[in-house]
């Protein structure tokens, strides 16, 4: 199992509406970066744990957990003329773009804000609090996962 964090606007996808139907899979689409949809495509696998960040709002942060429940398959939207995320140059043949299904797993009790995370010193590396990295989906490592998740325990004392 491999750990993951995928951005998202809250006014799209947001840890309330996973947790509004915790049996349901939800469709997460429209990647449209290459070493994204390439995480997507070639690394998240089945049951793979994902941090839900809540980005393009005030303040950003973590809300959450969701997990794998689809991997890989083409991203409908790229096919669709009428979805922000169409895609002329692809077709069903070879599709450019792949999306993923994700379930609700956990909404944190305290939200993680991006400020609290760039305050923690092992988590320095973390691609996610360093400046200049945009990517909707992320690799997260075992330690930076632990680490979160500590927080979240701490959060939860207070």
């Amino acid at each position: 199992m491999a750990y993951w964090l995928f951005k998202t606007e809250p006014d799209e996808l947001s840890i309330d509406d996973l947790a509004a139907e915790p049996e349901r899979s939800f469709l997460w689409d429209g990647v449209r970066n290459y070493q994204a949809r390439n995480f997507l495509r070639d690394l998240v696998q089945l049951g793979d744990q994902v941090f839900i960040y809540h980005s393009s709002c005030k303040p950003p942060g973590i809300a959450g957990i969701a997990s794998i429940s689809r991997a890989a398959y083409p991203d409908p939207s790229q096919f669709k003329p009428d979805s922000p995320y169409f895609d002329a140059k692809s077709n069903p043949q070879t599709p450019r773009w792949v999306a993923v299904d994700v379930k609700f797993e956990q909404k944190f009790a305290q939200f993680l804000t991006l400020d609290k995370l760039k305050k923690i010193g092992t988590l320095d590396q973390m691609p996610l609090v360093r400046k200049g990295n945009r990517l909707s989906v992320m690799p997260v490592t075992e330690q930076e996962w632990r680490t979160i998740l500590s927080l979240t325990a701490l959060s939860n004392q207070d």
